[in-house]
Formats: structure tokens, C-alpha cells, sequence
């Protein structure tokens, strides 16, 4: 018979101390202003070991409620050639069966659903409004999320044609009005880079007695209002409490910054009730 030999002490020893190092290096907060290294635009840290990137081979359907990875072998259609300029107020209710020709998506996963436009898992691939809207005016609509993780984001004054190119959104062209951001840490508005250090944000907390700094409740309907009057001041609103002023020095106007964009990440997001009105210069 052959004697098993007792394992070092040394040996197990090491061994722990080098689990108990590498767990202690997971970070556990949300990502700070600036930070472009996390895994997803949405940069959270993870908290455990399940923490996984988004697979695109992963199988989509409603039977597996996972929706189809954006941009994966989707070829958006062209802009419209006839983007004409708002003159006139512009509405849509999302009362149609099928998302129409006002739209232009950058991902499968948008579609009309129970009268809103929804969208699940898009990864940064907003679908863009193919209507141009002028350096002054006001937009409204509202937004629903069905996850405790919130994520509503809206891009105002962009090119109607970005998409994220890589895992962070770093190309956007927008303003990004983004509501319970950061898995539910922040509101933020930024000027076309989210992660911006001179972003404007909210810290969110549960505790908070300022309606402004509280997360995203899920199944709740927020009214957005986005105006700019005086060709480069963006003011944003929330159920008609101000999230934000920017004043911008260079403002996003004109060739390149005339569309409308609704985004997401990963959780559920609707949108309904759109309706722009352009502002006199």
C-alpha cells in the first residue's frame, strides 16, 4: 500500500492567502465620473464572482426572456433622404402595430409593444427619430423601466446615425439625459461623453429626501422634459422638478446634432407620449 504524504503546511497556507487576495480585489461601487475600464457603458462594479460580459452568441426569444444582442448581424436601414426640418409640433403615440418610417433603429431589439416603443438590451444602439429638431425646442415624453437597476436614457441634438462601436459609448454626438444610470446610482446629464468628468449627476439614495436623488422605481412612469430656448442652454426636468442646466459655450446645434435618440442598456426600457415643439432662434 502507498502511503498518502500529509499536504506542507506552507502549501495549504498559501493557498488561502491567494484566494483571500484575489477576492479582496473585486471592486464593490459604482464607477466614478471619468471611468472607461469597466466591462459595460454602464460601468458598475460587481459585487460577486457572477458578474459575466454580454455573450452575443446567447439565444434570444421570449422563451428565454433575453433579448437579441444589438447590432449582431443587423444592418440598420438607410436615413430617410427627406429629413425635413420641425416647423410644426411633432407627436407620436406608438399607437401603430409596428414601429414607422419615423424611426430608424440601430438594433433589432426595438419594436412597438402595448402602444410603447420598447426596448431591451440594446447596448448603447439607440433608434433614432428621422426628423430633424431645431437649436430650440422642447421635448417631452415619458419613460418606464422594469427593473429595480432603472437605465432610462434619451440622446437629444445628435448625428441620427451613432451607435456604440465598442463595449463603452464613447462616439455618442448627443446630450445624454440619463435617469437611474449606473445600475440605479445616478442621474446624470452629460455632453456627448457619459463618463465625462465635468458631467453633471445626482447621486441616488433610497434615503433621500429630495425627490431629485431618489432611484428609479420599476412599473412607474416618468415624464421627461428636455428644452433649450436660448440656443445653448439645456434644461432637464422630471416629473417637473429640474434634474440639470447646462449651459454649453459650444453648443450641439445645427449639421451633425438635429435628432432625437431613445437608448438602453440592458434592463427593459418604454417610451410614449413623445411630443416636440420647435422654439423661435
Amino acid at each position: 500500500m502507498i502511503a498518502l504524504q500529509p499536504v506542507p503546511i506552507v502549501r495549504y497556507y498559501l493557498f488561502w492567502l491567494a484566494l483571500v487576495g484575489f477576492t479582496g480585489c473585486l471592486p464593490s461601487k459604482p464607477a466614478p465620473k471619468g471611468d472607461k475600464s469597466r466591462d459595460n457603458d454602464l460601468a458598475f462594479r460587481p459585487t460577486d464572482l457572477s458578474f459575466r460580459r454580454p455573450n452575443p452568441a446567447a439565444k434570444s426569444g421570449s422563451d428565454t426572456g433575453v433579448a437579441p444582442s444589438a447590432g449582431v448581424h443587423f444592418h440598420p436601414p438607410a436615413p430617410r433622404p427627406d429629413r425635413a426640418l420641425l416647423t410644426q409640433p411633432f407627436t407620436d403615440h406608438f399607437d401603430a402595430a409596428t414601429l414607422s418610417s419615423d424611426w430608424r433603429p440601430t438594433s433589432p431589439v426595438w419594436r412597438v409593444d402595448n402602444g410603447r416603443l420598447c426596448g431591451r438590451g440594446a447596448h448603447n444602439h439607440p433608434v433614432w427619430l428621422q426628423r430633424r429638431i431645431p437649436k430650440n425646442a422642447r421635448i417631452t415624453f415619458t419613460a418606464e423601466s422594469d427593473s429595480v437597476e432603472g437605465d432610462l436614457k434619451v440622446e437629444i441634438w445628435g448625428d441620427g446615425q451613432s451607435e456604440a462601436k465598442s463595449v463603452s459609448y464613447t462616439n455618442a454626438t448627443s446630450y445624454l439625459f440619463i435617469l437611474g444610470g449606473w445600475k440605479n446610482h445616478f442621474h446624470v446629464l452629460a455632453r456627448v461623453d457619459e463618463h465625462a468628468p465635468d458631467r453633471l449627476e445626482r447621486r441616488v439614495s433610497e434615503a433621500a429626501t429630495d425627490p431629485r436623488d431618489r432611484p428609479v422605481l420599476p412599473g412607474v412612469k416618468y415624464r421627461f422634459a428636455i428644452e433649450r430656448t436660448d440656443g445653448r442652454t439645456v434644461r432637464w426636468t422630471v416629473d417637473g422638478a429640474e434634474m440639470a442646466k447646462l449651459t454649453d459655450p459650444m453648443p450641439l446645434a445645427g449639421q451633425g446634432h438635429e435628432y432625437l435618440g431613445f437608448n438602453d442598456w440592458e434592463v427593459r426600457a418604454c417610451f410614449d407620449d413623445l411630443n416636440i415643439v420647435p422654439l423661435p432662434d
